[in-house]
């Protein structure tokens, strides 16, 4: 078996140890008792022995989204995990926020989320903003904010390359 330079980064950064991760959910409604994502999240990032190194329920509110992206890329976070507000209903902002501060766009993250959430929810999956990329330093990633959503991303996309992303961008 040939071994490709995504394998042998991988190797590297899993000697890098625990990843720091930001988790910032986007809800009007939520609260830290039913944040069952940040709970899933949490538990996802602990069983990887990585770290959660701040947790903030905020309002989709552009003013809010762009306040804690600034303070939780001040943080200690390699990565940051936005979830809620990705989709096309007037109150959903936290797209239009991050899309203009990222410095480097991940066009793969969206386009990958929106392949696989097409097998789970047909057409609809065109609704999904999903973005990824990097702001100051730091991998930003946004999912929309159903369970369902938020698993898929972390299964197939974030888990799968956590410590390959913070790697990449802290070298």
């Amino acid at each position: 078996m040939t071994t490709t330079s995504s394998d042998q980064h991988r190797e590297i950064a899993a000697g890098e140890g625990p990843v720091s991760v930001a988790i910032v959910t986007v809800s009007d409604s939520r609260t830290p008792e039913t944040d069952t994502n940040a709970a899933f999240l949490r538990e996802q990032l602990d069983r990887g022995k990585n770290k959660v190194v701040a947790y903030q329920i905020i309002k989709d509110e552009p003013d809010q989204v762009e306040d804690m992206l600034d303070r939780m890329a001040a943080s200690d976070a390699q990565i940051i995990i936005f979830n809620g507000g990705t989709g096309i209903a007037p109150r959903d902002t936290t797209f239009d926020v991050l899309n203009r501060k990222l410095e480097k766009t991940l066009p793969g993250f969206g386009e990958l989320f929106r392949m696989f959430s097409y097998d789970q929810v047909g057409a609809a999956a065109m609704l999904s903003r999903a973005t990824a990329g990097v702001y100051r330093g730091k991998v930003v990633i946004s999912t929309p904010g159903s369970n369902a959503a938020v698993r898929l991303a972390w299964e197939k996309l974030i888990g799968p390359e956590l410590q390959h992303l913070a790697w990449e961008v802290g070298r």
